[in-house]
């Protein structure tokens, strides 16, 4: 029968579900060793070490046994059951209930080493009692949500004949109501959506990034899902960072004792690390894995574990001397990063080092640094061209508008013309705001457009790339602006393995995957190569793809660089053209380019 249920667990819980859906729904299989690396420091350690209290108790009370420290220890070993039995876990993405099935194994072992131990101390012996139905589980699917049914009960069933005890058999499967079939964030009317009381919540919430919500989930639910946790979920969140605060706001009101979820480890930095610090206020991170490979629908991805709450809030037991056992020092001990002992976690999941306890999450925007680093443009759609058509049509007579198409046909970089050749790619760019009875007079780059962009946008989930499917749905006009009276500018890839910039003529519009700085002076792109603000980078940058690699971004990472004094972004650089400084960096500068 174990080998059975192993199939059914492993294999058909997740595979004969939609493949189309798992992403959203968090119903991918996820491997038992990562399971546990959240369910065992969340609900089982904590219990476990509760019981190592109780149990010392008991064995000193009955080293000379009377018969009322046998009826005082029986009591007392009666509170401690009936605590465990009164646990309750919840997995608020379910899927197929794989997180709930561990929980209840480990639990269910826990309660049976209770009553061995206990027996052997001379106090009489009990029937198992942990019960199925204090899992509970939150799952959008309803076949998902009756196989995470049937997925626990099999759990319990297995166990009790795998230990030697009878099981009921009219009926075998009794009925789970504990494992609602529902939306775990909205109610239909665009509110939260209520989660049911548990000690504990563990998981692996849906991995949707961003920008694919409005096309995996639809304009009118993300917008209320964005419109109802505004102030708790910051703009351009992923959707996991929504289960994190949730659990945040259950801790917050004492409803819970400690959560674990599993994430994108581009919870480390960002929108995602701001939100899951928000999640985090008046808890801590006290076990995580900062960035493990993961298979996620058979993609390689990078993900994070990390289990957050109160220290006090693990063992809020009745009893004095199990809270008091877990103190100070003995909550520094249990803070684990990547298996190794702690003295804290940082919210971008790494630790002090050494002697250092530099924690880069508490850097600040520097304000001699804004208005200087921007991301290229986001297009959505094939506005791009080969040189040799844009060459074409630079060649051709003027437009009916007495216009020539190098008005809105222009060389097009992107990370790869800088990691690699350049491609020779020119794009067509309508520019911020071009009406389209105007765009329309540009004969041939309109009509490209026509077809190999609106049969696209005339689908496309948001509203704006609908009505306005000329124009780029990120047209970045800050950007242009700061660029416009420049002769060259410096760019770097925004993810990349190795961390480059290099001079771009002003000509020349960056696409979404560059990050643009607005300077022309050889002294900054010597600052910016410098070994310090490389290392300045990795440690406060997020992360991305299967290669694990850093990526770059203004708010975190430019703004955050302290310049050196008197050579900041914000002076011009013929300010400190004389600077012995500025002349060195920008002569070594030269060398490297």
């Amino acid at each position: 029968m174990i080998n059975i249920f192993y199939w059914h667990y492993k294999y058909r819980t997740t595979r004969d579900l939609d493949p189309d859906k798992r992403s959203q729904l968090g119903a991918h299989y996820t491997d038992p060793q990562s399971i546990m690396r959240i369910v065992e420091p969340v609900v089982l350690a904590p219990l476990r070490s509760a019981w190592l209290v109780v149990k010392a108790e008991l064995d000193k009370s009955l080293a000379k046994p009377t018969k009322a420290k046998l009826k005082a220890a029986g009591a007392k070993l009666a509170a401690f059951l009936h605590e465990l039995r009164s646990v309750r876990v919840l997995d608020p993405a379910c899927g197929s209930g794989n997180f709930l099935y561990l929980a209840l194994q480990g639990l269910k072992d826990l309660e049976h080493q209770v009553l061995v131990e206990a027996e052997a101390l001379g106090l009489p012996k009990q029937f198992p009692d942990v019960s199925p139905r204090q899992f509970l589980g939150i799952e959008l699917n309803p076949y998902a949500a009756e196989l995470a049914r049937v997925t626990i009960w099999i759990g319990h069933i297995q166990w009790m004949l795998q230990h030697g005890f009878n099981i009921k058999r009219d009926p075998v499967l009794e009925r789970l109501d504990t494992i609602e079939c529902r939306d775990a964030l909205l109610t239909e009317s665009g509110a939260w959506a209520k989660w049911p009381e548990a000690d504990f919540v563990v998981g692996n919430p849906p991995f949707l990034g961003d920008k694919r919500m409005l096309s995996e989930l639809g304009e009118d639910y993300v917008g209320a899902l964005r419109s109802a946790y505004k102030g708790k979920v910051l703009g351009g969140a992923d959707l996991v960072t929504y289960w994190f605060v949730r659990a945040g706001e259950q801790l917050k009101a004492g409803k819970l004792r400690a959560a674990g979820l599993v994430s994108t480890n581009s919870i480390r930095g960002g929108a995602n690390r701001k939100t899951f610090e928000y999640a985090l206020e008046g808890s801590k991170v006290f076990n995580a894995w900062g960035d493990e490979a993961w298979v996620n629908e058979g993609a390689a991805v990078r993900v994070s574990l990390v289990c957050f709450g109160g220290y006090q809030g693990w063992v809020d037991w009745a009893w004095s001397s199990v809270a008091s056992w877990f103190g100070e020092g003995a909550a520094a001990e249990s803070v684990f990063l990547n298996g190794k002992a702690v003295s804290e976690i940082y919210s971008d999941l790494t630790a002090p080092s050494g002697n250092e306890s530099l924690d880069l999450t508490k850097t600040k925007q520097l304000a001699e640094n804004k208005s200087i680093a921007f991301q290229g443009v986001t297009k959505v759609g094939d506005f791009q061209i080969t040189g040799e058509l844009a060459r074409e049509w630079l060649l051709l007579p003027k437009n009916p508008n007495q216009r020539n198409n190098s008005d809105v046909i222009k060389p097009w970089f992107n990370g790869l013309d800088i990691t690699n050749r350049q491609r020779d790619m020119w794009i067509i760019d309508f520019g911020v705001n071009m009406p389209e009875e105007e765009a329309c007079l540009y004969e041939k780059p309109f009509e490209h457009i026509v077809e190999h962009v609106k049969p696209m946008r005339d689908k496309h989930q948001k509203k704006s790339n609908r009505i306005f499917w000329w124009i780029y749905e990120a047209p970045r006009p800050a950007l242009r602006k700061a660029i416009s009276g420049l002769t060259r500018y410096i760019a770097t890839p925004r993810v990349a393995k190795h961390r480059l910039f290099v001079w771009v003529e002003q000509t020349i519009l960056p696409d979404t995957r560059m990050y643009i700085i607005a300077r022309e002076d050889d002294t900054t792109f010597g600052i910016l190569h410098s070994r310090i603000h490389e290392v300045w980078s990795l440690g406060t940058c997020s992360w991305h793809g299967v290669g694990n690699d850093p990526t770059y971004n203004a708010h975190s990472v430019f703004e955050t660089f302290p310049f050196p004094e008197g050579l900041t972004p914000d002076i011009p650089a013929s300010d400190y053209a004389t600077d012995p400084r500025a002349q060195a960096i920008a002569d070594a500068a030269k060398t490297l380019d």
